[in-house]
């Protein structure tokens, strides 16, 4: 009995033009990853670059800004906008977008309680919830993609 005739058993054999827009599609997805990997380097300086011995877990410059009464939380609010933006440029789903600005108004508002709030954001870490879900969003899509090209040209 032969194996099921599946892309993964079949070798693939690739036309000129199925080559040129995959290698393409491999472009622009690397043009993205770049742009999220940037994203995902902001977002680890505002919630987890720091290591403190007496902490489990890291903490970063949205903790610390979080400490000057009154204006650090709204502060921090903005760099994570740059966040959010920057995973529209991404084209991330108009849900996961929405998610984001779920995260980002709770880490805000919880934020603006004092000693309440700073010890919140050492585990929420909104930005990080933000990057995972622009990546996981963006990989899903990458390999869609990856496949209507590849189903493209049978």
């Amino acid at each position: 009995m032969s194996p099921p005739n599946t892309p993964l058993s079949r070798p693939e054999i690739l036309t000129p033009a199925m080559q040129l827009r995959l290698q393409a599609l491999e472009a622009q997805h690397e043009a993205e990853a770049i742009q999220l990997e940037r994203l995902e380097a902001l977002a680890r300086l505002m919630d987890a670059r720091f290591h403190l011995p007496i902490l489990p877990i890291p903490i970063g410059l949205d903790t610390i800004i979080g400490l000057i009464p009154g204006i650090g939380d709204t502060i921090s609010l903005g760099i994570s906008g740059v966040i959010v933006a920057g995973s529209r440029k991404l084209n991330v789903s108009a849900a996961s977008l929405m998610q984001m600005g779920a995260n980002i108004f709770v880490d805000w508002l919880i934020g603006l309680v004092p000693i309440i709030g700073d010890l919140f954001d050492i585990g929420w870490q909104g930005n990080m919830r933000n990057v995972r879900l622009a990546r996981a969003h963006l990989e899903a899509r990458w390999a869609e993609e990856r496949e209507a090209v590849m189903k493209a040209d049978i």
